[in-house]
């Protein structure tokens, strides 16, 4: 007995406070899926699609997919390829419409397309706003810090890569510096960087060092992004990364980068047959690169204002083309990636809340797959907020339990509950309730729902002061997953090689 009451009361609300950081398996989703086209409208924007390929055709700036194009049977026409509907739904057929990544710790293995959903942090960012709430240029100790709250938010399954722009580093050495901070501080899976062919095939290198050349070959460790330029342009650049990760057997977004109304035509169901097609295409163009190899339907999705050019978040025209993307994808039979709580808010205020909820909400009902930019996007991805980064993540929380769905399996005790208390009790003191408290209604830790009097006896704290203050407790609590020794240094060697190598002014690396 006096075992079990070791440290009293204040060490049991201790150990009740502190983080839970064991990630969340892949999302299983089971709610219903919304889709506003018939199988009219769906085969209309497929028919449409494979008529720009076949008569507009997709520019390829790129000889050496020019040469592959014409080996594959494809019409070239300069650096314009013509692509005949059957030549892609053959091609096409053979990307996996499911598969797992494979993360260093295996139990943080996640499963990718079907049902199966996926969170990834934002990256990109030029700026940040730290953990004081100030926005400034990013180093590589801020990226590292992005990757352990990657690491401590049960609800995001990748550290992807560049959360924020190492601004203290080289350019023509960042590939290498972001790839081995996803790889130490966090044993999730990550992305990998595709600026140029050579660093993507850096990249590879040092996923051959984690995981083994062999393994490389069967099991996908990583994700790369490859952008269109809308409207129908693929460059040297994208395509020789692209080449880099499909050889090695590594899944690769194709994602047409679509302002609509700027590089679409200002009208949803064009603008998602003109992307259907530009996605359709480096979809193929994978398959010509190694059949077999997995690729996820990928686009970054915005509408610009009509009044200023600038680029907008949360409009329903987005939701609109999401939920219509998804069925293109389902048509294919291809796992398909989104973009999700993107912000156009220069601070995390009202109008971020928004727009992430609005954008997180759309693309669980659209059924995506790869849902990336999922913590910390704002500004029109100018900057990576902490505090939106933590509060984004417990979003994804709250959003995977919605898309979970409705729970059955304690149907018949609750119900017996009700018998047992009956008119005019509460349940609180339940056994039921008490089985059940935990997991019956999400509790979520950075919304403040106290009356107004107990907020203001605590200081009347607001939600960017909440979250900053929870980011610096999770950093306080973070244990890092040490990577074995010798492919520590394995690791830390070849990056200090690469970095020997290649001259710092050279921006793009292609000839090192």
């Amino acid at each position: 007995m006096a075992d079990r009451r070791a440290g009293g009361r204040s060490a049991r609300r201790a150990e009740r406070t502190v983080s839970k950081v064991d990630m969340l398996p892949a999302l299983r989703r089971k709610l219903p899926l919304c889709e506003p086209m018939d199988a009219e409208q769906v085969e209309r924007i497929d028919d449409a699609s494979m008529g720009i390929l076949e008569d507009v055709g997709v520019v390829f700036r790129d000889p050496i997919a020019l040469d592959d194009w014409q080996k594959a049977g494809a019409e070239v026409r300069g650096e314009r390829v013509h692509l005949d509907r059957g030549l892609v739904r053959e091609l096409i057929r053979t990307i996996p419409a499911s598969f797992t990544y494979h993360a260093r710790n295996p139990e943080k293995n996640v499963a990718l397309g079907g049902p199966h959903s996926i969170f990834v942090p934002m990256t990109g960012a030029p700026y940040l706003r730290d953990l004081d709430d100030k926005r400034r240029l990013p180093t590589l100790e801020d990226l590292a810090m992005l990757h352990k709250l990657s690491h401590m938010s049960p609800a995001l399954h990748s550290s992807a890569h560049h959360i924020v722009e190492p601004m203290d580093h080289v350019v023509a050495h960042r590939h290498l510096r972001i790839t081995y901070s996803s790889m130490k501080y966090s044993d999730k899976t990550f992305m990998g960087m595709t600026t140029s062919p050579k660093n993507a095939e850096d990249v590879m290198e040092m996923c051959a060092i984690l995981f083994g050349e062999a393994f490389l070959e069967t099991h996908p460790v990583t994700t790369g992004n490859c952008n269109g330029n809308s409207p129908l342009v693929w460059d040297e650049t994208m395509l020789g990364a692209l080449r880099a990760f499909c050889r090695r057997n590594q899944p690769v977004l194709c994602s047409p980068f679509v302002l609509g109304g700027a590089n679409t035509p200002a009208s949803v169901a064009p603008t998602v047959a003109q992307l259907n097609a530009e996605a359709l295409s480096a979809l193929a163009y994978t398959q010509v690169i190694r059949k077999g190899a997995p690729a996820i339907y990928g686009h970054y999705l915005s509408t610009v204002s009509m009044q200023s050019g600038a680029p907008m978040a949360g409009t329903p025209e987005i939701s609109l083309m999401n939920f219509m993307i998804g069925q293109m994808a389902r048509y294919y039979d291809v796992p398909w990636r989104t973009s999700n709580t993107l912000g156009g808010a220069k601070t995390f205020d009202a109008q971020a809340g928004y727009e992430s909820a609005t954008t997180l909400s759309a693309v669980l009902h659209a059924g995506a797959n790869y849902i990336w930019h999922s913590a910390g996007w704002n500004e029109a991805g100018m900057h990576c907020s902490v505090a939106k980064f933590v509060v984004d993540a417990e979003q994804c929380a709250m959003g995977y339990r919605m898309a979970e769905g409705i729970r059955w399996d304690d149907f018949e005790e609750g119900l017996a509950a009700v018998r047992d208390i009956g008119p005019g009790g509460h349940y609180l003191g339940h056994a039921h309730t008490q089985a059940n408290f935990e997991r019956a209604y999400f509790m979520p830790q950075l919304f403040d729902n106290n009356s107004i009097e107990q907020w203001q006896a605590e200081g009347s704290v607001e939600i960017t002061e909440r979250a900053l203050d929870r980011a610096k407790k999770l950093l306080a609590e973070y244990q890092e997953p040490k990577l074995d020794e010798a492919t520590d240094e394995a690791l830390r060697d070849y990056v200090a090689r690469r970095e020997r190598e290649i001259p710092a002014e050279d921006a793009l690396n292609q000839d090192y």
